[in-house]
């Protein structure tokens, strides 16, 4: 099975094979490394910007605007904040040309805790994403919808903000990816640059098929009916982990990858509020207006003689930053141990 950074560069290897993109630049994007995380090795049309994020999106945006498809990488999510006014500016852009221009961008960009990055490698971003009106914002928690959410940001017809969380650049999915080799090494023999010497190096693409996971639309992880847990990126993997533990101990958890940020699949969410009457939101942002108090406020607003106990937030710390040392980082950011012990304390509350 691929790992989550080897599904980007096969969806990119389809985007530009199939999809008409023609660019897909960023720091070290190109040869010889191909990302940072390796996510962008062997593809034709990457290549190297200079260390300028806000040159990095203001290219985008003129590539988009001449029509032209194309993915550009802000290389850590940290160094994105300095790009705020153009992420505003492109996403008004359709709104404020009455539908005239398109803007046909993809913005990629590790996000997260989980890689010892400390406080210059560490920061989320979905909060502040989900304020850049215009904009679609996704997530993935697998290499199966790493690729088809990549797929459908290439294909959306304005800005799609894709966030690749850190932690699972490594992380090998439990699905296939259409035409992807059943054989892991024989997937790696084709598409990983060696170590060393590349100057030779072509990669062998296997013949990969078009596969689409919708923006907007989240999905349902772990069945239950005692609680719901919605999560998305690499807390999503945790919130499951957490739900098998306590199927164990008789306790039904039914978990959400949300997927999308942005639109969100709120039908799901209350769908599945409305069959266990609680719910919990886990992500890292930090916990001062995190986008699950968003959810939490629409919970109140819609459902609220639904809800048995208060719904809850989990989130990061109010920190400027996360430290280096695996105790502040883990300090810092949800644990399984705090996702267990919040749900055991909703579950306890009586309605």
């Amino acid at each position: 099975m691929s790992n989550m950074a080897q599904a980007i560069r096969m969806a990119l290897h389809v985007g530009e094979s199939k999809l008409g993109v023609q660019d897909i630049f960023g720091q070290d994007v190109g040869a010889p490394l191909g990302g940072v995380f390796t996510a962008t090795q062997g593809l034709k049309n990457a290549w190297n910007t200079p260390l300028d994020e806000r040159g990095i999106i203001g290219m985008a945006m003129g590539i988009a605007m001449a029509g032209d498809r194309c993915v550009a990488e802000i290389q850590f999510v940290d160094y994105i904040f300095n790009t705020i006014d153009l992420l505003k500016i492109a996403g008004n852009t359709h709104w404020v040309t009455n539908g005239n221009y398109q803007l046909p961008l993809t913005v990629m960009t590790p996000v997260g805790a989980g890689i010892r990055g400390s406080i210059y490698h560490s920061h989320s971003f979905d909060a502040w994403a989900s304020r850049l009106a215009g904009w679609k914002v996704v997530m993935p928690s697998n290499p199966l919808d790493a690729y088809g959410l990549l797929l459908s940001a290439i294909q959306d017809p304005n800005p799609v903000l894709y966030l690749k969380p850190k932690a699972l650049m490594r992380v090998k999915g439990e699905e296939l990816i259409p035409g992807e080799p059943a054989e892991e090494k024989d997937l790696k023999a084709r598409i990983d640059a060696p170590i060393g010497d590349r100057a030779d190096w072509k990669p062998q693409w296997p013949k990969l098929e078009e596969y689409y996971v919708e923006i907007g639309k989240g999905k349902i992880t772990r069945e239950g009916k005692d609680i719901t847990v919605v999560s998305y990126g690499r807390h999503l993997l945790m919130c499951n982990e957490v739900a098998d533990q306590l199927k164990e101990e008789g306790i039904s958890v039914e978990v959400i990858d949300l997927r999308s940020i942005f639109p969100y699949d709120w039908q799901l969410i209350k769908s599945s509020i409305e069959k266990t009457n609680r719910v919990l939101f886990v992500n890292e942002d930090t916990e001062v207006t995190n986008f699950g108090e968003h959810l939490v406020y629409r919970c109140v607003q819609e459902l609220f003689y639904h809800l048995y106990a208060r719904p809850r937030v989990l989130a990061g710390k109010n920190l400027p930053g996360i430290g280096l040392h695996h105790n502040l980082e883990e300090a810092s950011v949800p644990q399984k141990a705090d996702i267990l012990r919040e749900i055991k304390e909703i579950l306890s509350e009586e309605p």
